[in-house]
């Protein structure tokens, strides 16, 4: 991955340059991107610029060993920690960790460096749980990074969501994070930073990498995901600035689907006073295959809450709506009060938390289903 292979974010790219040019490299950094920005890609554009003997120009050759291994992510010197868990293919007994789904992992982020979270969990085999970063994987860490390079350049460690590391993971990793060893990089990747320990984020320099314009992640579903224009124009116009978000629409049309179906019911049922009804879609949420999916879901609906919230302020075009979607939203937009939107995007957020937790389905989106009932 090089630098000129990403859309967009020219300044971070260039803060990053001057850092490994001028030899003031951070020893500890925290990327903060909205899901399938490209922060892992600017990090592993990094990572093969620090390493490369033949860098010039502000980017790496991409053609040496170094670069290749890095573009592979082989480089013996590259380490990563990621949530995991028990699934399909690794049992609880076998105490899974990073190291273990590297393969998967390697996969995955080589073809698609914008991948989602539930992506993630998809490919290892572990949708219907919620990954971790456990103590073990701290360990692990550590025993690498105690052995001198192999390639004598810098020794990197990349955290992809921290905020799912937990605090006894990370009490072992905070010493060598706050004094690593010397040509040693820790890069944290984070969706949510206030769910970041404190310990950890404190150490870090941190960098907001930003969404991308429609026309940069245009680009990029042309150039590397060899879309057509057409298709790109429409995809880059719903995915809020995310490569990733615009992937996944592409691929998920048939999930997309029900997901508008099964909250277009419940708004409709809940203008029209209909309790039954609206306890009916907030059963199949809960129905939904796994945790991930009905997370998903709660993430749809807070994208359909800023649609009909712009659509209300009369600013249809910044809405980033699906061809055909024009009627439904236009006609929320008039049966929900002015304060729906805030109100029920907070309840939304609550609710995805609680999945996350483990909270029965069930209950969680019985009570939002109440709220949206009581607030349109």
């Amino acid at each position: 991955m090089r630098f000129a292979d990403i859309k967009g974010n020219d300044d971070i790219k260039k803060a990053l340059v001057s850092m490994a040019d001028t030899g003031r490299v951070a020893h500890a950094m925290l990327l903060y991107e909205n899901e399938g920005c490209g922060a892992l890609a600017l990090a592993l554009a990094y990572v093969q610029y620090l390493d490369c003997p033949h860098r010039h120009d502000g980017d790496s050759c991409g053609e040496c060993p170094s670069c290749n291994r890095v573009s592979r992510l082989i480089h013996p010197d590259l380490h990563f920690i990621y949530p995991v868990n028990s699934g399909s293919r690794i049992p609880a007994s076998a105490k899974p960790t990073s190291e273990s789904y590297l393969q998967q992992w390697r996969e995955l982020a080589v073809s698609n460096p914008y991948f989602l979270e539930s992506q993630l969990y998809e490919a290892l085999g572990i949708e219907n749980k919620s990954g971790n970063i456990a103590v073990a994987d701290a360990k692990y860490i550590l025993e690498k990074l105690s052995l001198t390079s192999v390639e004598d350049g810098y020794k990197s460690v990349i955290v992809w969501l921290p905020e799912r590391m937990n605090a006894e993971a990370a009490n072992r990793l905070l010493k060598i994070v706050e004094e690593p060893p010397e040509k040693t990089v820790f890069i944290f990747i984070t969706h949510a930073p206030e769910k970041v320990l404190q310990t950890i984020s404190s150490r870090c320099q941190g960098f907001r990498v930003l969404p991308s314009t429609k026309a940069d992640v245009a680009a990029t579903l042309v150039g590397r995901f060899s879309f057509s224009e057409e298709d790109a124009g429409v995809l880059s116009g719903i995915s809020g600035g995310s490569v990733g978000v615009a992937l996944r629409d592409a691929g998920e049309s048939a999930e997309y689907s029900i997901y508008m179906d099964i909250f277009s019911d419940m708004l409709k049922a809940a203008h029209e006073k209909d309790l039954l009804s609206v306890l009916e879609a907030s059963e199949q949420i809960a129905a939904l295959e796994s945790r991930e999916r009905q997370k998903a879901f709660c993430s749809f609906a807070g994208d359909c809450l800023r649609k009909i919230y712009m659509v209300q302020q009369g600013m249809e075009a910044l809405s980033n709506m699906k061809p055909g979607e024009e009627e439904f939203f236009s006609s929320a937009a008039r049966w929900c009060s002015p304060s729906f939107c805030e109100k029920i995007l907070g309840q939304i957020d609550r609710s995805s938390a609680l999945i996350d937790r483990n909270v029965s389905a069930k209950i969680v989106f019985c009570d939002l289903a109440d709220r949206i009932f009581l607030s349109i």
